[in-house]
């Protein structure tokens, strides 16, 4: 017996459930592959976002130090004041990782050291040593690269920049850096920096008066 040719409505019907059969199949398999992938794409979110935090920390931690130096150089005779206030004004550049108005063991590690003329340059040459004339620090989180410079001491710079009976004040910064989400950076981070300059106005600028802050 030859069975009735399906009508056109049923030829439609069992197209469109075929149809239904193949999609649920699909999304069942882009389901997984989601799953499968969605830890990878959280991690790197997480991953560029807390690596730009830190590239932006660091870039603050370089102007911290240009900025004490400058602050610093500008001054006749410094102050235990004029120096609490280089503390300050290079604290506010780290906000929102560090709020100065705060304060606590967050805020950066800030030494200023003033180097003169050792005498040792020949006559208008520039030359690399010279003796430690004073250096103050704020202590804070960060480790600074270097010892602590001893008063009286020579130092050696990184080029020759020193002058007959000149100076060179160096601003050293030190911050430790802890990512706010700490889902890929999870440790802390030592972020230096250090910058070389001269006195703007007179030579040599003198330990500042009533000590370090």
């Amino acid at each position: 017996m030859i069975p009735r040719a399906l009508r056109p409505s049923q030829v439609w019907l069992g197209r469109l459930a075929a149809a239904r059969g193949r999609a649920a199949d699909k999304s069942g398999a882009a389901a997984v592959e989601f799953a499968l992938l969605l830890p990878v794409m959280i991690t790197l979110f997480f991953g560029v976002v807390e690596t730009s935090l830190a590239l932006l920390c660091r870039a603050d931690v370089s102007y911290m130090a240009s900025t004490a130096a400058d602050l610093i150089s500008q001054v006749n005779t410094a102050t235990t004041a004029d120096v609490n206030n280089v503390y300050s004004a290079a604290g506010t550049i780290l906000y929102p990782y560090y709020d100065p108005s705060v304060g606590g063991s967050a805020k950066p590690t800030i030494r200023i050291t003033s180097i003169k003329d050792d005498g040792s340059g020949a006559a208008g040459k520039s030359h690399l040593t010279g003796t430690v004339a004073w250096t103050c620090t704020q202590a804070g989180s960060g480790t600074l690269t270097f010892s602590t410079p001893v008063v009286g001491g020579s130092a050696t710079l990184p080029q020759p920049i020193m002058t007959n009976g000149g100076s060179v004040i160096i601003a050293e910064v030190a911050y430790n850096y802890v990512s706010p989400t700490t889902k890929v950076i999870t440790g802390n981070l030592n972020m230096t920096n250090s910058f070389y300059t001269k006195p703007r106005r007179i030579l040599q600028i003198a330990a500042p008066v009533g000590g370090c802050p």
